[in-house]
């Protein structure tokens, strides 16, 4: 033989290819699972497409209806005077100066409330775009509590320099489009209107109340408030802890809520007509003070890292269920392939590498399916009708490949099987690694048991 010449299997010899011809089948049966990956690939990449849209359709609905709410406040805000030594040019005897001079300036100081308390429902309702759904929601919060009168002494700020008659109170709101009625607040005995605007440094959305005139008020040792925000929102509203302490009970007759943030309700009843949560929070658990001024504002994430509330959860996210379900094709195809191989083992029936790749495209084309049926039919109804069209597709294809009706029996009942197997691990979230690991070391005891009497060498002879 020329030595030049590629060794390919044509070339070599027949006693070559007789005595590892099983070595060599299991190697083009890893080298075909490994290339179904392919296939598996496109799959996903057509799952982020459809997911991606879905994201746009919801986002469509939301931005019209009104985003995930966040409210922080309210928040008193007192303008006051101090005197800045600054530099400036100045003519001094004809000619041009540096000269430190003395100047007013003004900046603003903000006060927390030092109690909080908020009383909210959510109405949950779905909006649908084509054949995607959105959560969204109606609230209404009633929120109250009271301000001390306010102290400059740490900033050594005396009270005549303070304006108190220019005082504003803030709330920041995300998204108050869906705002149905005019807002206004209650300070002790006056009623304030609210107005669309920003006053607070990092935060873009909410209202602001002017509430000149109520200087004395606001030097008298407490102010109580009082006011009820009315808003469309989506997906979750979240509070933030303003007060020293902070009581905030939300319900609403969604079942399944997401309780999320820096904290977690104290009290909770969820059932299947809604939920009811109540938190207390003091101010120890956030990380900025109950007072500050401009000169060194508060930092919007350290009010978001601090904000606490509830999500409404969808009840079942077929994407998400579909993607950890692509995630373990790779799985069925080696398991079913198994299957096959020890067919040719045992049953000495020959099955075609061509075949191979048909059965693999056809548990590829079930994850197709699924993600098709998942838009429009539940979860469960969806896998399961994909996996009843590939196993009846498999199982007819089998009848002829292993050329007889109880050997395609036993796929159609195996394979129903591996599908129940991986809808188990689907389901069991937590325990998923637990029962898969379980499920494989059994299955893999059964291979064994069933190869345990074949002698390979005396195989690879024959």
């Amino acid at each position: 033989m020329d030595p030049a010449m590629p060794i390919t299997p044509s070339s070599l010899p027949a006693p070559f290819l007789k005595q590892h011809a099983v070595v060599l089948k299991m190697g083009a049966i890893a080298v075909l699972v490994l290339l179904l990956l392919i296939p598996l690939f496109l799959v996903r990449s057509i799952l982020t497409e459809r997911l991606a849209r879905r994201n746009e359709a919801v986002q469509e609905i939301t931005s019209t209806w009104g985003s995930a709410q966040s409210v922080f406040g309210p928040v008193l805000i007192l303008p006051y005077q101090y005197r800045e030594k600054v530099l400036k040019d100045q003519l001094v005897n004809g000619r041009l100066e540096r000269v430190e001079v003395g100047e007013v300036m003004q900046a603003r100081a903000f006060f927390l409330p030092t109690t909080l308390k908020a009383e909210g429902s959510l109405v949950p309702s779905r909006l649908h775009r084509g054949i995607y759904e959105a959560v969204v929601y109606d609230g209404s919060i009633r929120i109250s509590g009271s301000f001390k009168r306010p102290s400059f002494e740490e900033w050594k700020i005396e009270p005549q320099q303070v304006l108190w008659d220019e005082a504003e109170l803030a709330i920041s709101v995300t998204d108050l489009r869906g705002a149905k009625q005019s807002l206004a607040i209650r300070l002790g005995d006056n009623l304030f209107p609210l107005q669309p605007g920003a006053r607070m440094e990092g935060f873009a959305g909410g209202v602001f109340a002017r509430i000149h005139g109520m200087g004395m008020a606001l030097q008298s040792e407490d102010l109580p408030f009082e006011m009820t925000l009315s808003m469309n929102g989506s997906h979750s509203l979240r509070l933030a802890p303003v007060g020293v302490n902070n009581d905030v009970s939300l319900s609403s007759a969604w079942p399944d809520p997401g309780f999320q943030g820096a904290f977690l309700p104290a009290e909770r009843k969820v059932g299947p007509d809604g939920f009811q949560a109540h938190w207390q929070v003091s101010h120890y658990g956030r990380s900025y003070p109950q007072q500050w001024t401009d000169k060194s504002p508060v930092a919007r994430d350290a009010v978001l890292s601090s904000m606490f509330g509830v999500a409404l959860v969808s009840v079942v996210d077929s994407y998400r269920y579909v993607e950890r379900s692509i995630k373990y094709g790779i799985l069925l195809i080696a398991l079913l392939f198994t299957a096959f191989f020890l067919f040719e083992i045992l049953a000495g029936v020959r099955i075609h590498p061509f075949q191979y790749t048909l059965i693999g495209i056809a548990l590829c084309l079930f994850y197709l399916v699924l993600l098709a049926l998942s838009e429009v039919l539940s979860f469960s109804a969806a896998y399961w009708i994909g996996a009843a069209a590939a196993t009846l597709m498999i199982s007819l294809y089998s009848a002829k490949v292993l050329h007889g009706g109880r050997r395609a029996g036993l796929i159609a009942v195996g394979l129903p099987a591996l599908y129940a197997f991986l809808f188990v691990i689907l389901r069991l979230q937590d325990y998923s690694l637990l029962i898969g690991t379980a499920g494989l070391f059994l299955l893999l005891a059964l291979v064994m048991y069933a190869t345990r009497n074949i002698d390979w060498y005396v195989r690879d002879q024959t």
